[in-house]
């Protein structure tokens, strides 16, 4: 049995990718119940159609799947499970929601972690997909990005139709946790060493007194181009580093990359490198810039200017 549009779906974080999630099912009909830590920022949301939350534990007590979009584990386990023992105790969303309710975690995680978050949540009475997320923000909001998930058959039956609303690609890839995470953290290697290579590339150019514009032009219409490089250098080019995706969502990610090979002993070299270019772009000062930004570590080049 799916969850029909008339019933309600919570969403916790409105950020890049969340807000843009919450707007797809919200166009395909359904009650959209939302939560995020910044003042205001669900509210906003809602004037435009849907329920904003004050508390976790109102959503979900509404809602018979939550997705949940935050930055990283930690996070996760506080919309789960609050924070007890803090100056304003707080629950979260686990103990609110009804059995056989289902947890769809978006997260970029350690895939082990997101094993025993199954068993836990199962404890609990409640279903579980482990669904990581991937495509930018623009995706996000036009209901085109993917989805990396496994799950047990149970929760697919509940939401199926919900994350097709959010998703152009809806990739299954096993019946229990940790594939979805497995594969989004493969995704990410080549993510963070795209951007890394991409923002070298440019870099050379820029120094070799190449018309960045030219060299642009040229790449993206040549093998050498890729997603990323068509994508982030267009930020360089525009000197725009708003953040869309932060220099430090790749230094941990790529630390994710290098742990789950560590465990292993397998080698990635090039992960490596990129990490550390993104480690140094962090502690520059460039944290919380767009990933673009990781091309500001190289010495003795002249970066665009805003016109």
């Amino acid at each position: 049995m799916s969850i029909k549009k008339d019933q309600n779906v919570g969403l916790v974080g409105l950020g890049a990718m969340g807000s843009g999630m919450a707007q797809s099912l919200r166009r395909a009909g359904y009650t959209v119940h939302v939560f995020d830590v910044r003042p205001g920022v669900a509210q906003a949301f809602a004037q435009f159609g849907g329920v904003a939350c004050d508390t976790l534990e109102q959503l979900a007590a509404q809602c018979t799947v939550v997705v949940s979009v935050v930055v990283n584990a930690a996070q996760t386990e506080s919309v789960l499970f609050g924070d007890p023992h803090g100056a304003n105790p707080t629950k979260g969303c686990a103990a609110a929601m009804a059995p056989g309710s289902v947890f769809v975690m978006c997260s970029t995680v350690d895939p082990l972690w997101s094993v025993a978050l199954e068993s836990r949540l199962a404890e609990l009475g409640l279903l579980y997909l482990d669904a990581p997320i991937s495509g930018g923000a623009a995706k996000a909001a036009s209901g085109e990005m993917t989805i990396m998930s496994a799950g047990k058959p149970a929760a697919y039956a509940l939401c199926e139709p919900l994350l097709n609303a959010m998703a152009g690609k809806v990739y299954k890839l096993g019946d229990k946790a940790g594939a979805g995470s497995k594969v989004k953290i493969i995704n990410q290697l080549l993510a963070g060493v795209h951007i890394a290579a991409a923002a070298e590339a440019m870099a050379l150019g820029l120094r070799e007194g190449v018309d960045p514009e030219a060299l642009y032009e040229v790449i993206t219409h040549s093998a050498g181009n890729s997603w990323m490089f068509e994508n982030r250098m267009a930020h360089v080019l525009a000197a725009d580093y708003t953040a869309l995706s932060e220099v430090d969502i790749f230094v941990k990610d790529l630390g994710l990359v290098l742990d789950l090979a560590r465990a292993s002993k397998f080698p990635l070299p090039l992960s490596s490198t990129a990490h550390q270019m993104f480690m140094q772009a962090s502690t520059a000062g460039f944290a919380k810039e767009d990933d673009s930004a990781v091309i500001k570590i190289f010495p003795g080049i002249e970066l665009p200017k805003k016109s």
